[in-house]
């Protein structure tokens, strides 16, 4: 990453918009449990920070957006997949809402310690700068 504060801020910064797709991606999965044969979604997570990564490193201005609807540009389609049911439903929704719950409350958890890992390098940057 050419960008200093990139580089300063490390994988999180790449991280966490991810970690934000894939809760949205969970949440849509939960508001869809009863809709006749809606397939749930994943995103493989490893995957996409590595190509994200890849990009940034091969065109740090790839990552840059003006606005967060604007994630659709990181290209995540190759690393979203069908997430295969648990337990068979007649009218083919794959959508388990007691998994899709776990994994949202999951995600969000690692959502929250990438964010307070950039809130702490944020503050100890502003320390630096204040010297306070």
């Amino acid at each position: 990453m050419s960008n200093p504060i990139s580089s300063y801020l490390g994988v999180h910064a790449t991280a966490l918009p991810l970690r934000e797709q894939r809760m949205q991606l969970i949440a849509s999965n939960l508001s869809n449990a009863d809709t006749p044969h809606y397939k749930a979604l994943d995103l493989n997570f490893d995957a996409a920070l590595r190509n994200a990564a890849a990009a940034a490193e091969n065109n740090p201005a790839a990552l840059r957006t003006s606005d967060s609807r604007h994630l659709d540009d990181l290209s995540l389609a190759p690393q979203l997949y069908q997430r295969p049911g648990s337990q068979p439903s007649l009218d083919g929704n794959t959508v388990d809402a007691d998994a899709e719950r776990a994994a949202y409350g999951r995600a969000a958890l690692e959502y929250r310690a990438s964010l307070s890992f950039i809130e702490s390098k944020v503050r100890t940057m502003l320390t630096a700068i204040t010297g306070q």
